[in-house]
């Protein structure tokens, strides 16, 4: 085995192995720190996780550059970090009380959501890596809808594993990216059924989707959401979870988004894609430290 990989196992074992030992911290401290442990977390990730700090301050520079100062721009990088570290001692707390989801997680939009059930063609919850989304379809599965989230499975299988229990213990449904045609085979068995399914469209997509500008800069985004619409009739529901400032959260609804018909059909799924993406860039500049700067969403460049 050569360097690269002893270094690779090394780190996802490294990975496995802090997941589980802070899955335990979470379950032994008191409920009233977890928030300063998870602060100390982010404290360290943010000096020993350079690459994911380098990658964070360009997006950001990309994105605020031309209004926010540096100053500002260390600050919601920080604050990211942050964000990141509660999101995730949250999920450890409560994948074992789903029920206290109901007073810790608010709706608003409900009817917006409801309405879009009517049609009987299932809700496309379209979204983004932004706030503690995997709460999101925890608080929807514990209201009593049938969610499920389209999701790349991690690289390290047990951590993947550990999750994928998890949201089972949930009562979220995982459908995965890949392969593809199971992925969209899945996902339109779950619409037609009336499902709720969440398709984050916020992260790089290579070749395989269409640029349309965010923050200015043009960014490859997927195309699924739309596509699946004009295919299975669905609803297209923009939804967001953010944090309040007593570090409860609040999910919001948008209305049902309409499509709007193009030249022909590539020019539609252009139009409405940028759309969405116009939405999540709306959300991401209120509540910019929610969202996952540590992607490298401009990575892809259109010829």
């Amino acid at each position: 085995m050569d360097s690269k990989k002893i270094r690779k196992s090394a780190g996802r074992f490294a990975a496995w192995f802090g997941l589980n030992i802070c899955s335990l911290i979470v379950k032994i401290i008191p409920a009233c720190c977890l928030y300063a442990f998870a602060k100390n977390i982010a404290s360290l990730a943010y000096v020993f996780a350079k690459k994911q700090k380098k990658i964070a301050l360009h997006g950001l520079h990309v994105a605020f550059g031309a209004e926010k100062s540096s100053r500002e721009i260390e600050d919601i990088a920080k604050n990211c970090f942050i964000c990141m570290a509660k999101s995730a001692v949250e999920l450890m707390f409560f994948f074992d009380k789903p029920g206290a989801l109901k007073d810790f997680v608010e709706i608003q939009g409900k009817q917006n959501l409801d309405k879009a059930l009517e049609s009987g063609n299932g809700v496309i919850l379209v979204s983004a890596h932004f706030g503690n989304f995997p709460l999101l379809l925890g608080r929807l599965a514990v209201e009593g809808y049938k969610a499920a989230g389209i999701m790349r499975p991690m690289r390290d299988a047990k951590v993947e594993k550990i999750f994928f229990e998890k949201r089972n213990k949930f009562g979220v449904k995982t459908i995965y990216s890949q392969p593809r045609n199971e992925c969209v085979n899945n996902t339109i068995a779950a619409l037609r059924n009336n499902e709720l399914v969440f398709i984050p469209i916020d992260q790089n997509f290579g070749t395989g989707g269409v640029f349309v500008n965010f923050f200015g800069e043009k960014a490859a985004t997927a195309t699924g959401p739309v596509v699946l619409a004009q295919r299975t009739k669905a609803a297209l529901v923009p939804c967001f979870i953010i944090r309040l400032s007593n570090d409860q959260h609040r999910i919001i609804f948008e209305p049902e988004l309409e499509l709007i018909d193009g030249k022909d059909s590539q020019d539609t799924i252009a139009i409405n894609i940028q759309r969405l993406t116009d939405i999540i860039e709306s959300y991401i500049r209120k509540y910019p430290a929610e969202w996952g700067w540590i992607h490298r969403r401009w990575k892809s460049k259109p010829n």
